[in-house]
């Protein structure tokens, strides 16, 4: 016999996971990575303290991020993770206590991938298990109107996926999925250093640089939005260590073609919508949301190239974690664009 529900959250990202509990709000954010033992396969870290090994552990140590382009590469380690971090988010049930848990899932997914997810959180001891495609949730955790008739729009720009999605009537009337978001705009910057100042980068570095003077537009009158940072790295001719000064510019040249697959992804989302929706969207605008979204210049060039109203999420990073806790609360209501598993 049931007495108790435990509504949960998941954004199961690839760069972050963040989970979600009714009336806590974001209990856990944390990077999705996961550090084992090789010879033994003892957990070692996740999370930050994971994160923070990248690139310097001995060969009896490995760093695996288990998400990769959104969606699960390694079943095992994802499994691994989630159940860590939902140990930490989530104090050990009763027998009394049913567990829901709603995911959300960038929209091009698989049913295969959605199956693949569904069996990963059900190890954790999930009773009741909802798939919900993320730019809905995005949509909803952002506070959009997303159960009128009236069109919104947003564009969930993460680290594997950019999920650009039209919505009305609780749910998506059409959407464009990309494989195409952060981590793609992280190799860009490393080939950039690479191929312009024959500097070898890693992946945490590009990161780094991406969120301190990262660029998508510069505005001419504002001197101010051109910024500066000394990189570190090695020397490719000479395999020395090397350090050199780059600006704001150097980031927007590096950042041009990722940025410019995902503007093409918001037009031919416009493009296929029906014309009585895209004339909502005039008037509505589009919403950013995700880590991307957050691209110095980002909104203001997709205001120019698309000629929508752009503007950012309050609560950009936690737009999909939110959305998928909060969905929850009318679930009976959006339960017919959720994809369900198996009841337990």
């Amino acid at each position: 016999m049931c007495l108790f529900v435990k509504d949960v959250g998941i954004d199961l990202g690839t760069v972050n996971t963040l989970i979600y509990i009714k009336n806590k709000g974001i209990v856990l954010n944390e990077p999705s990575v996961i550090a084992v033992d090789y010879d033994t396969k003892d957990l070692l870290a996740t999370g930050q303290e994971a994160k923070e090994m990248i690139g310097k552990t001995p060969e009896n140590i490995i760093v695996v991020r288990p998400l990769q382009d959104g969606v699960i590469s390694d079943f095992e380690m994802t499994a691994r993770m989630l159940k860590a971090y939902i140990k930490r988010a989530v104090p050990e049930p009763s027998f009394f206590t049913k567990i829901r848990v709603v995911v959300g899932v960038p929209s091009g997914v698989t049913e295969v991938e959605k199956r693949a997810v569904e069996e990963v959180v059900r190890e954790t001891g999930a009773n009741e298990v909802y798939i919900m495609e993320e730019p809905l949730a995005a949509a909803i955790g952002s506070g959009l109107a997303v159960d009128n008739p009236m069109g919104c729009m947003i564009a969930d720009i993460g680290g594997g996926t950019s999920d650009i999605a039209i919505i009305a009537l609780g749910g998506i009337v059409t959407n464009t999925s990309l494989r195409y978001a952060g981590d793609k705009q992280n190799d860009a910057i490393i080939a950039y250093m690479r191929k312009q100042y024959d500097l070898l980068i890693g992946e945490k570095t590009a990161e780094e640089i991406k969120k301190k003077i990262g660029c998508a537009y510069i505005d001419k009158d504002d001197p101010e939005s051109i910024k500066q940072m000394e990189v570190r790295g090695r020397n490719i001719i000479s395999g020395l260590p090397k350090i050199i000064s780059i600006t704001s510019i150097d980031i927007l040249n590096a950042l041009e073609d990722p940025i410019k697959i995902i503007i093409d992804g918001i037009k031919k989302t416009l493009e296929e919508a029906p014309p009585e929706i895209a004339a909502d969207i005039v008037s509505s605008g589009l919403v950013l949301s995700g880590g991307g979204a957050l691209i110095q210049g980002l909104d203001k060039l997709i205001e120019i190239s698309t000629g929508l109203n752009v503007s950012i999420a309050e609560n950009a990073l936690e737009a999909v974690a939110e959305g998928t806790g909060k969905s929850l609360e009318s679930i009976e209501r959006i339960q017919k664009y959720l994809w369900k598993g198996s009841k337990k």
